[in-house]
């Protein structure tokens, strides 16, 4: 979310460039942290007690402030920078011609690829940085990065195309929208003074009233969809502030239209956050050893981002020529059908993620382990399948909701719009908890045991919530195709 509101200032103001003002909160947070994790009076008391299932003492006071601090800085300035930097780079090719609409669809493949090198080197090197040598030099790395990565991003100034921001898009669309109800609500009004004081008020009048009324609006350049949104551009009797062109109305249109679109990611994201919690879980209880080396749990992530960095090219050099060379078309794979094959495959992931748990279950029962805390005779890589398949989702839907929301999105609101897909994904991780506190209240109900709760995951009914997952995930790609069937893209518009 910090995404959107960093997009939103960003398109209001002018800056050398819009993404500049993103590097300070991050810096500043991270330099937060690394003094606080340097400094002994700064740190949290340390947790030292001879019960074990007595509380930690609570971290509280300036200790609090100054934590939190540093976080929310970190959270505003990574928003901000994930939202500004897609758009500042697909602006640098040209689209009006095909060789820069496919460089700018493989820029979005390898913004991806990137992101996924920076997290295996933040799950590897640096956590490595963190448990050896301590937590400030995990945060010292990461602060000389960011501070670091200012100048080498301004080295590329001369050359950069900059757009100049000109207003802010929810400025626009809250005014469309307060026109519309306005101009609408106005009609009504009118149309019911008339008729309580005109007996002779008959069908034929009203309708010549309709069609005088919509003669005032010229509807050459306003698109079919939407069209209670065309009242908007009626200003003759609107307010000096409510004033709209018809091309702010097609604007406003163009955003609501790939809202469902946005809203059909979220379940994906959902399913990506279990990677993060119930998957770590399982790999906990299994074998982490591979050969000699023992992998510790939390570095499960490094599965799904290695499967980016090596598909990111593959899918930029191999799959999308094979398809263009097969459709014979520009874009050999629409955005949405890009889109829509990341949500199959994360459907497929909770599939494969539901049978992994019923063998990993399996083997613990078979091999009377259930309730013991030694590693199942099974090695956590079963895990590794579904980071496979979600891996391989996130990647096919990002970048294919960023390009789908840059090249359908106005050129105002193309910050806004490529911000979306930063916002899907911590809907979805917001949705993943409720649904996890949903499901735990509801199987709980009349004194049965919750699916998702207790110390032994191997009492858990992690399975089943995995095909719950899965059921939810095949009806929100009903709902996708429901959208996307019936979406046209902008250039197949008429009056664009």
């Amino acid at each position: 979310m910090q995404a959107i509101l960093c997009c939103i200032c960003q398109n209001s103001c002018i800056f050398l460039h819009p993404e500049l003002p993103t590097w300070l909160p991050i810096s500043w947070g991270l330099l937060i942290l690394t003094i606080q994790a340097h400094v002994p009076s700064l740190k949290p008391p340390a947790c030292i007690s001879v019960n074990i299932n007595s509380p930690c003492q609570e971290v509280g006071g300036a200790q609090a402030v100054m934590l939190f601090a540093g976080l929310y800085l970190v959270a505003l300035g990574v928003g901000g920078i994930k939202g500004s930097l897609p758009p500042h780079g697909a602006e640098q090719f040209d689209e009006t011609t095909p060789q820069g609409r496919k460089q700018r669809s493989s820029f979005f493949n390898y913004y991806v690829c990137c992101l996924s090198c920076g997290a295996l080197i933040a799950v590897t090197l640096v956590v490595w940085v963190e448990d050896h040598k301590g937590w400030q030099w995990g945060f010292g790395i990461s602060t000389a990065t960011i501070l670091a990565s200012i100048p080498v991003f301004l080295l590329g100034s001369p050359t950069y195309r900059t757009k100049v921001p000109a207003g802010s898009p929810i400025t626009t669309m809250l005014k469309v929208l307060t026109a519309a109800v306005y101009n609408t609500c106005s009609a009504w009004i009118a149309r019911n003074t008339v008729m309580s004081k005109s007996p002779a008020y008959t069908a034929e009048t009203r309708e010549g009233e309709d069609s005088e009324a919509k003669g005032k609006v010229p509807n050459h350049s306003l698109t079919e969809s939407l069209k209670f949104l065309d009242r908007a551009a009626n200003n003759e009797h609107n307010h000096s502030m409510l004033k709209c062109t018809e091309r702010q109305v097609e604007e406003v249109k163009i955003v609501l239209r790939i809202l469902p679109i946005f809203m059909s990611t979220m379940m994906l994201n959902c399913c990506l956050a279990q990677l993060s919690t119930f998957s770590v879980q399982q790999a906990a209880t299994m074998n982490t050893m591979i050969g000699s080396l023992k992998v510790p749990p939390a570095s499960l992530p490094v599965f799904p981002v290695i499967f980016i960095i090596i598909l990111a090219p593959v899918y930029s050099h191999v799959i999308l020529p094979f398809a263009r060379k097969i459709t014979k078309t520009e874009m050999g794979i629409t955005h949405l059908q890009r889109i829509g094959t990341g949500l199959v495959l994360s459907m497929v992931g909770m599939v494969v993620a539901a049978l992994v748990e019923m063998k990993r279950k399996k083997v613990a029962t078979d091999s009377e382990l259930l309730n013991s805390e030694e590693p199942l005779p099974i090695t956590f890589l079963w895990v590794a399948l579904q980071y496979l398949f979600l891996g391989s989702a996130d990647l096919f839907t990002l970048a294919g909701t960023m390009e789908f929301f840059f090249t359908e999105a106005p050129s105002s609101m193309r910050s806004l719009a490529t911000a979306l897909s930063w916002a899907s994904l911590a809907m979805g991780y917001y949705l993943s908890s409720v649904l996890v506190s949903i499901v735990n209240d509801v199987t709980g109900a009349y004194r049965h045991r919750p699916w998702l709760l207790g110390s032994n995951l191997n009492y858990y009914h992690l399975e089943r919530f995995y095909w719950l997952m899965c059921v939810l995930s095949g009806l929100n790609f009903l709902h996708y195709l429901f959208w996307a069937n019936r979406y046209k893209y902008r250039s197949m518009e008429p009056n664009q």
